[in-house]
């Protein structure tokens, strides 16, 4: 970090990676990695377990799951269905046993489609509270089935209303067990863009990874737990131009006459050389974010992943971790 330059990322893997390999090792966090090579999906678990861990990363003590998968933007149905169970097999985790009564917000702005992944993921989830306050708990499909709510709040501009005055009246109304939020986040990495998840049990500041500082959604002001979903969908014009950068170095390394120049900018760590390109870019580009031309469709297919995973978990299934129970019983083959 140089001056009061601060990277803007919602992921907490970035905010690990942004210390260098010398600086690998934070006190108060730890790090687990595990990739599935058949399923194509990398997993990243991230705890913060000391204050001390959480003032040097950034980001609130709590556990910070992220999924990253190259292909999830794509349309390949068997993909997204695999990536579906891996997220419900880590929301059921952070849920833990027992029934429960669950409200999901969707976060976001329906009207702007990057923004748009909160509500869109919300028109997809199976909602039974009110079959179950009609019918009671024989209407549904299973015994093991949450009571599930949903709630898509808008954002101030539509409703003049902070996220969380909504949010915070319908949990003290309905009185859920567990919150679940789902919104678009922003990433410092091109390379992340619409084929990451995060899952965490810290909740959400909506809008802080462009800028807009909204109060937090989470387990301290509402007084139950909060799982935050999300997914990035936008990046700031500087760290597109850093990207570029790096590659820019690695080819003049490459080139003999360009070494000298390749080598004094390859000398700069990422903060500098974000701190550099901030002053030379323009003002009006500075505060600019970028989402691919493809988002609409992209936008589509990971709503109809991530809901599919929150259905998933929400009907008391784990199929990940049937298949391993199966596995070791004799009874199935793991896959």
């Amino acid at each position: 970090m140089v001056g009061d330059f601060q990277i803007r990322t919602d992921l907490a893997l970035e905010a690990r990676e942004s210390y260098d390999a010398d600086d690998a090792r934070i006190r108060g966090v730890k790090v687990e990695e595990h990739e599935d090579t058949e399923r194509e999906i990398f997993t990243t678990v991230v705890r913060i377990e000391t204050e001390n861990g959480a003032k040097a990363m950034g980001k609130p003590v709590g556990t910070y799951i992220t999924l990253e998968a190259p292909n999830m933007s794509m349309p390949d149905e068997g993909y997204h269905r695999e990536i579906s169970e891996v997220l419900s097999h880590h929301i059921r985790e952070l849920m833990g046993e027992g029934e429960h009564s669950v409200l999901v917000v969707g976060l976001g702005n329906r009207d702007v489609t990057p923004d748009a992944l909160g509500p869109n993921v919300v028109n997809n989830l199976h909602i039974t509270r009110h079959m179950v306050r009609e019918y009671g708990r024989a209407s549904l499909e299973s015994e093991d089935t949450e009571i599930v709510s949903a709630i898509i709040p808008g954002v101030m501009a539509q409703t003049g209303m902070e996220t969380l005055e909504i949010v915070k009246g319908v949990v003290e109304e309905t009185k859920p067990d567990f919150v679940i939020v789902v919104d678009a986040l922003a990433a410092r990495s091109t390379k992340r863009l619409n084929r990451t998840i995060q899952i965490t049990d810290t909740g959400i500041n909506p809008g802080s990874g462009v800028g807009n500082h909204r109060h937090g959604i989470n387990r301290q002001v509402l007084g139950i737990p909060v799982i935050a979903v999300g997914v990035p969908t936008v990046v700031d014009a500087a760290t597109i131009v850093n990207d570029t950068m790096e590659e820019l170095v690695s080819e003049m390394d490459r080139t003999a006459d360009m070494q000298r120049l390749g080598g004094t900018l390859g000398t700069l760590d990422r903060a500098e050389k974000h701190q550099m390109i901030q002053e030379l870019i323009s003002p009006h580009l500075n505060t600019m974010f970028v989402t691919p031309k493809d988002i609409d469709e992209t936008v589509k297919y990971l709503s109809f992943t991530i809901s599919e995973g929150i259905n998933i978990a929400l009907s008391g299934k784990d199929p990940i971790k049937d298949r391993e129970q199966e596995a070791e019983s004799g009874t199935g083959q793991l896959v």
